[in-house]
Formats: structure tokens, sequence, C-alpha cells
């Protein structure tokens, strides 16, 4: 949990991805084509992967839920709850109330 925490801190977007994961690559070109330039965090490819994908799983995410997506600290949840908030028109007022 300290290592997710840590890295969500800047109050941003963060996304937890898997690199080979098409999901996440569609969540990750949704947000740049918003103009956002999300801090990407490849699960799979850090060494303490385990320990922060089960630190996800105690915040309410489950395995098969990357990628796991922050907003300004708080977890929004996975491709489900990004697209629905996208085409209901509120990620958009959400990403722009963090500047």
């Amino acid at each position: 949990m300290e290592a997710i925490t840590r890295i969500v801190s800047d109050k941003g977007v963060v996304i937890f991805s898997k690199s080979s994961c098409c999901m996440c690559y569609a969540v990750k070109i949704l947000f740049h084509d918003l103009g956002v330039n999300p801090k990407i965090h490849e699960i799979d490819l850090d060494p303490q992967g385990r320990e922060i994908e089960k630190a996800l799983i105690r915040l309410g995410c489950n395995t098969t839920s990357v990628p796991a997506v922050f907003i300004g600290g708080s977890l929004i949840g996975s491709t489900n709850e990004v697209m629905s908030l996208h085409l209901g028109g509120s990620l958009v007022p959400l990403l722009r109330a963090l500047h």
C-alpha cells in the first residue's frame, strides 16, 4: 500500500498497467487523446510488481482489473469505470479539476 500511495501522491493521473494488456493500451490512448500525460506504472516490469498487485487488490481492484486508474490520488477504477465516465461526460471535468 505504501508503494501505491507514494506513486499516486502527485495527485495527477496514474495508471497501473501491464505492458501486454490491450485494455490498458486503450485507456492509455484515451488519456493521451484527451491531452493528458498520465504517469504509467507497468507492474509486470516492476520487480515489486506482485506486491503492488496485492496492494491494488486490497484497495478494491481485482487481478483482472488492470488498468487501475487513479485521478487526483483517488482510485477511479478500471476500463469500465473510465469509459463510463468518459461516455457520460464526467471524465474531462474530473481531469480539468486537477488544474
